[in-house]
């Protein structure tokens, strides 16, 4: 097995167009569509840091600096919140600028997701990372990205977070060919699928956006050809891996995961997400839940 250095870096992939949600993205990026009232990729960076990853390097593209922006001091309105008094939205805006540190590279061309990787190899180096994608929020009660940790300190390769969805839905997604092992929530993957046409999926386990992966990702991401779309698919790099020897830094294993998590990327599902984060709310849920109770009842009537 490759030598097991410890997971301090994370990447986070924040250059897409998001063409699911114009016209509102056409000037604010999709990563910075609030949850209620914070922005989606804030949730994906409090993740990050919540397992021990306070170095996030994001990677954008044109008409992204707001994201910069959202994760900078706001001098001008932190004053203006001190001058009134108004303690609470002073800590909020002033907790994203002090979560991580965050560094920015663009990814200049939308070659896909694979492509995204790669732009962060001079910022990793030669260390293990995680890579977690903005339009999956993980419910931080579930601790998924640290089991992935952990499971990348045990077995070594790399490791994809998987999710079971029922057999008509598995050709939206890559999903995996699995060995069972002797661990209820790991399993060895033997082959990856990105989007398989219905009827040929290997299983029902779909790859969902976080991933811990191992450097030797670089260099197959480097000669892995354009796949599915014209893009790089870091699918096809994960699949390479899974054929790979381990002192090489080669082998993929998936976690099984069974919690909580929500797809911002679909605007239903986003709509979805935006209430049942809101009914959880403190302050917000019990007012909420009795609108959104009354509303229904009126709607069947």
């Amino acid at each position: 097995m490759a030598d097991i250095s410890p997971v301090t870096k994370a990447v986070v992939p924040a250059a897409g167009l998001g063409t699911r949600f114009l016209p509102a993205t056409k000037a604010t990026p999709k990563e910075m569509l609030p949850i209620v009232d914070k922005p989606a990729i804030q949730y994906v960076v409090e993740e990050a840091v919540s397992a021990g990853l306070s170095d996030v390097l994001m990677i954008t593209g044109r008409s992204k600096r707001s994201i910069e922006d959202h994760f900078d001091r706001a001098y001008e309105l932190e004053e203006a919140l001190r001058n009134k008094g108004d303690d609470l939205r002073l800590a909020s805006i002033r907790e994203s600028a002090e979560l991580a540190q965050i560094h920015y590279v663009r990814q200049g061309e939308p070659k896909g997701l694979g492509h995204a990787v790669n732009c962060a190899r001079q910022h990793v180096g030669d260390e293990p990372f995680a890579v977690l994608l903005g339009d999956d929020l993980i419910d931080a009660r579930d601790n998924l990205l640290d089991r992935m940790i952990e499971v990348r300190q045990q077995y070594g390769g790399s490791v994809v977070a998987l999710m079971e969805v029922p057999a008509d839905q598995v050709h939206k997604f890559g999903c995996a060919a699995l060995e069972p092992g002797g661990v209820a929530d790991v399993a060895k993957v033997s082959d990856l699928v990105e989007k398989p046409p219905a009827g040929e999926e290997p299983s029902r386990w779909i790859i969902i956006g976080r991933y811990v992966l191992d450097p030797a990702v670089f260099d197959v991401l480097e000669k892995t050809e354009p796949g599915r779309g014209g893009e790089i698919q870091l699918t096809d790099a994960l699949r390479t891996l899974a054929t790979m020897p381990a002192e090489s830094g080669g082998g993929v294993h998936g976690v099984l995961f069974r919690g909580r998590r929500y797809d911002t990327g679909d605007k239903l599902d986003y709509l979805r997400t935006v209430v049942q984060f809101a009914v959880e709310r403190d302050d917000l849920g019990e007012d909420f839940l009795g609108w959104l109770k009354e509303f229904v009842k009126s709607q069947e009537s």
